[in-house]
């Protein structure tokens, strides 16, 4: 194994297009079934051989709540690697961080899906992206997706994944949310509101899938049967814990975008539009809204090496 002086991988967020939630089974889990789109708003990690394990945040983001034990899920990634393949060093983590913290955009497993890669590279532990994956799966639903990026069907526990095939780019506009929202608690409250409303409600079923309309929404590149296509069944949660997204979402919607969507548990709100122009609009009367918002495109690839300048 020859180590070599860094490695810097850049791995993107995401936004759940379509999201549906299975029925809360016994072990706490559920089946969930997404149509994950990676867009270009990139986590960069660099990795640095170390004797130790440790993590550092950089970047436009505010990091000062956020774990740099081994709870963090980038060590995490790590040291996996380093089990599964016997390396006995450790690896010095810096992570240039972009992706919205608790954000419903996949921040900490871009992070996980870049470390994998990064110290495969760095400690030249051969596994590859291939034998990556099952690795990033054991990380969290999120994990695989962000190493191989695209357009892709998750189902399972949103960690089976099956790429789709996607044409063009789409253009989004991520509006930001100051409050965080933690997804175990928009589940619950998911959870609540089905048993709180059982005589109005359908059952949640318990096996779930993506809708073929989103499907040849995405394979057609066609942004407004996408737009009518679009869902996600943690919204209703999203907006009991956090109102105000409601009145963002109606702001967006009234101003030019062709759809919004509340992105997995939130609480960015992703909204599609017609063109890169569109989207030059709308982020800028959301910005003297006072929203923090940023235009972006996808598909984009998953994690990759950045060339060494």
């Amino acid at each position: 194994m020859v180590e070599t002086r860094s490695v810097t991988v850049r791995a993107p967020g995401k936004i759940n297009v379509y999201f549906r939630v299975g029925a809360l089974q016994d072990d706490g889990y559920h089946e969930v079934a997404s149509l994950y789109q990676a867009v270009s708003l990139y986590e960069d990690i660099t990795a640095e051989p170390a004797p130790n394990f440790s993590v550092r945040f950089v970047g436009p983001i505010d990091t000062s709540g956020l774990q740099i034990d081994e709870s963090n899920l980038a060590i995490r990634a790590a040291k996996l690697l380093a089990e599964h393949t016997g390396y006995t060093g450790g690896v010095q983590l810096t992570v240039h961080k972009r992706v919205p913290i608790a954000g419903g955009m996949g921040g900490g497993s871009a992070d996980a899906a870049a470390t994998l890669l990064a110290c495969d590279e760095l400690w030249g532990t051969g596994v590859g992206r291939h034998g990556l994956v099952p690795l990033a799966a054991q990380l969290g639903a999120d994990v695989p997706f962000a190493l191989e990026g695209g357009t892709a069907v998750g189902t399972g526990r949103g960690d089976e994944l099956s790429p789709a095939l996607a044409r063009g780019s789409f253009h989004w506009v991520l509006a930001f949310s100051d409050a965080g929202l933690s997804t175990p608690v928009v589940y619950r409250t998911l959870d609540q509101h089905r048993a709180d409303h059982v005589a109005d409600l359908a059952p949640a079923p318990s096996q779930v899938s993506v809708d073929t309309a989103v499907l040849q929404a995405v394979r057609a590149g066609d942004a407004e049967t996408l737009a009518d296509s679009m869902h996600n069944d943690l919204q209703a949660a999203a907006l009991r814990l956090a109102p105000e997204l409601s009145e963002l979402l109606e702001l967006g919607e009234s101003r030019g975008a062709l759809a919004g969507i509340v992105s997995g548990s939130g609480p960015t709100v992703a909204f599609l539009v017609a063109s890169s122009v569109a989207a030059a609009e709308l982020q800028s009367m959301l910005t003297r809204a006072g929203v923090r918002s940023l235009a972006v495109t996808g598909p984009v690839a998953g994690a990759r090496r950045l060339d060494v300048p």
